[in-house]
């Protein structure tokens, strides 16, 4: 066997990799890149399942960062068990070939209580006095205090909300350095988050100095990494789940439902909670992609018009579309909803704001009912806004029940980049790249077939197999 370390670089793009980032680019030259076809919805959950199970969202049943758990009635985004996501993973694979492979897995999602050997994801502490407290599960037990004592607290709140930076991936890279130093896996899977904030907030264009800044920065982590692993004899692997493409508004998908009366609400002290276990037809918003739920079959045809008329809707997708898609799973939506290029989907469901739920302008990525990237910015209408927010942390410290709404309730405008469809320009797609470039195809890589192609770089492939990744591991193990 041999070992890898794959790079998850959140946001990576073809068309990014060049002036900014030498590291990966001197790794592409000497290795090999190419395209990443990945799967709708082009998310994180959905995109990360695919690539470790080689199985499309309709398999697995990743079908969104989110989705309506029809037995509780309830909306769930951004769970962690990994018994969410069916299908053999890929370190279960690597055992099944040797039963001495082992595997790292760091930050990828879904990584409670996998089976594999080591791993490490964000989980805030929730006391009962409502302060939300920086931490991250590991496993086994003890490696999270290791990783406490040697590199001090996680930075949770840098690693996602409008102080969300560099910072984050440093921690997992130096918690990555640390456990193929002292575990030596087979496999090691981490992953670099912090390309994708300003991606968002201010879209894919490579003139900003915040971008330049930012593709530097991932470039420095990923040379560390690289060396690292090479020094130990490592294959590498580069990849990202998505691109980001420009937008400029959103579409407000569960207000059009709202006004159509199909949307149900109760209030609570004055203001609106969705409930969609009351409602005829409510969306699970998802960045560029919305699965639209629909308690009543007889009513989808007349859901499925008010779609397609909607401003901003390019798709709607019925049951013939979602199996040719890979996206039939019980999990989906009646319908999915596709976005234009240039717009993205918001969550929002009240018509009022004085009566929007008091999460709204707060990072509450569990409560909200769907995804939020204006999370990304503060308020622009608060002069101060980190005081503000270092005033309201100090009085949750004394112990006062301080509400941290320093989030823009509306304005969406704010949100510059955003993914979910598949790009139209492959070159602003997710990418693969790879020290071994006798294992990469000819053309663009498959998300589904990503999973072999690790298992080739580890267990080794003939050469009349090098184009067919899948091909590759059989030959392998035969």
């Amino acid at each position: 066997m041999y070992k890898a370390l794959v790079i998850l670089a959140v946001g990576l793009t073809p068309r990014l990799v060049g002036e900014y980032t030498p590291h990966l680019e001197r790794l592409a030259e000497r290795g090999g890149m190419r395209p990443l076809n990945t799967v709708t919805p082009a998310v994180t959950c959905s995109a990360q399942a695919t690539l470790l199970t080689g199985l499309t969202p309709g398999e697995h049943g990743a079908v969104a960062n989110g989705w309506y758990f029809r037995e509780l009635s309830e909306i769930w985004l951004w769970r962690q068990s990994n018994r969410l996501v069916a299908g053999e993973k890929i370190w279960e694979a690597g055992k099944r070939r040797n039963p001495d492979f082992t595997c790292a897995k760091l930050f990828w999602w879904y990584n409670m209580y996998s089976t594999a050997d080591w791993s490490a994801t964000p989980r805030p502490m929730y006391p009962a006095d409502g302060r939300k407290l920086p931490d991250h599960y590991s496993y086994p037990p003890e490696l999270h205090d290791e990783l406490d004592a040697k590199l001090g607290t996680f930075p949770l709140f840098a690693f996602w909300g409008p102080m969300a930076d560099i910072s984050s991936s440093r921690w997992i890279s130096d918690a990555t350095l640390h456990v193929m130093e002292t575990r030596d896996p087979t496999l090691t899977l981490t992953y670099l988050p912090h390309l994708d904030y300003n991606l968002q907030r201010l879209g894919p264009d490579t003139s900003r100095p915040e971008l330049q800044r930012d593709l530097r920065d991932l470039d420095a982590l990923c040379g560390e990494l690289i060396d690292a692993a090479e020094r130990d004899g490592r294959r590498v692997i580069v990849v990202s789940e998505y691109g980001i493409t420009p937008v400029r508004e959103a579409v407000h998908i569960n207000r059009a439902l709202r006004e159509a009366g199909l949307i149900a609400v109760r209030r609570e002290r004055e203001r609106e909670q969705l409930d969609p276990g009351a409602s005829r037809a409510f969306a699970v918003a998802d960045h560029q992609v919305a699965h639209v739920y629909v308690r009543d079959p007889a009513a989808i045809p007349q859901v499925r018009s008010l779609l397609e008329a909607l401003d901003g809707v390019e798709a709607v997708w019925g049951e013939t579309e979602k199996r040719s898609r890979g996206l039939d799973h019980p999990n989906a939506g009646e319908l999915v909803a596709i976005a234009e290029p240039d717009r993205w989907f918001s969550y929002y469901f009240w018509l009022n704001d004085a009566r929007a739920p008091d999460y709204a302008r707060t990072v509450d990525i569990h409560r909200k009912p769907g995804y939020d990237p204006v999370e990304l910015f503060f308020d622009p209408a608060l002069k101060s806004p980190k005081l503000s927010a270092g005033w309201r942390l100090f009085k949750r410290k004394l112990g006062m029940r301080q509400l941290l709404d320093v989030i823009s309730l509306n304005d969406t405008a704010l949100v510059k980049g955003s993914h979910g469809r598949i790009t139209d320009d492959p070159s602003m797609g997710p990418l693969v790249i790879s020290s071994q470039a006798e294992l990469l195809p000819p053309g663009a890589l498959e998300a589904t077939d990503f999973k072999a192609l690790v298992l080739a770089h580890v267990f080794g492939a003939a050469e009349n197999t090098a184009a067919d990744p899948a091909a590759a591991v059989s030959a392998a193990e035969k």
